[in-house]
């Protein structure tokens, strides 16, 4: 397979602008625990289309977090990590394999919905405060698995269910890291048996995740030292804008 292909038709200014954003991303995952799904999209559709949009992510996904797990590793709670896992890897099998079957109109609008409600869900979840079982952690995992095979913008559901399992700062970012980077892998099974992993998949996959290498690292030192709600508060506002153009431009295709 030749990488340089999946390159074709593409400016060395755009090929730029991905690898910036690629950085950009890294270093707000590691900060709040998701970016990847917040910005990628915005730059990637308009160069790649929305298919290969989820099979990119998860590479970028998988670089990033191997570099947080590294970045972190000291506060990996592996026994909250095992109860997901164990739940949620089966369903992302299934929500991969759904994920082949759908049509860009319908990708967009799958996309641009998860992100948008993303923000008003994490938002509810900390504020009722709600603290999970391990039954209760079990059963969300296998919601979370489902869409994280469907959709970029599954993360943040990761993110609520681990918070309201009572974790708190660097644990939560830690445990994402190493639950999201098995999950990544699992999805990218799945999307290499149904021929979703092309040149260009791969080659944007790998270019991002290589710029995206030192992000980890640096939102380490930032998550030690300065507060994050105004950062929040920006990728908040990103993410419903992302996901409410995605829906517009869907709606345009089916019209």
């Amino acid at each position: 397979m030749d990488l340089l292909q999946g390159f074709a038709d593409v400016s060395p200014l755009q090929l730029i602008l991905v690898a910036i954003v690629g950085f950009a991303a890294s270093f707000l995952g590691g900060v709040s625990g998701y970016g990847n799904s917040a910005l990628l999209p915005l730059v990637l559709i308009p160069i790649t289309g929305p298919e290969p949009l989820v099979p990119i992510i998860s590479i970028v996904g998988v670089c990033n977090n191997l570099t947080r797990i590294i970045a972190f590793r000291r506060y990996i709670d592996f026994s909250r990590s095992w109860i997901v896992l164990a739940f949620s890897l089966p369903a992302c099998v299934l929500g991969a394999y759904t994920y082949t079957k759908l049509t860009a109109p319908i990708i967009l609008i799958l996309i641009g919905t998860m992100l948008t409600l993303s923000v008003p869900l994490r938002r509810i979840l900390r504020k009722r405060n709600i603290e999970l079982e391990k039954r209760g952690l079990a059963g969300g995992s296998v919601i979370f698995g489902f869409l994280t095979g469907t959709t970029p913008g599954a993360g943040v559901i990761l993110m609520s269910l681990l918070m309201a399992a009572g974790m708190t700062g660097a644990a939560v970012i830690a445990t994402d890291a190493i639950i999201s980077a098995i999950t990544g892998v699992t999805r990218m099974g799945v999307y290499w048996a149904s021929g979703l992993m092309t040149a260009q998949v791969i080659a944007f996959g790998l270019l991002i995740g290589f710029a995206a290498l030192p992000g980890a690292f640096a939102a380490r030192w930032f998550v030690e030292r300065l507060p994050v709600h105004m950062h929040t508060a920006i990728l908040d506002g990103i993410v419903i804008l992302g996901g409410a153009t995605m829906i517009v431009q869907a709606i345009r295709q089916f019209l």
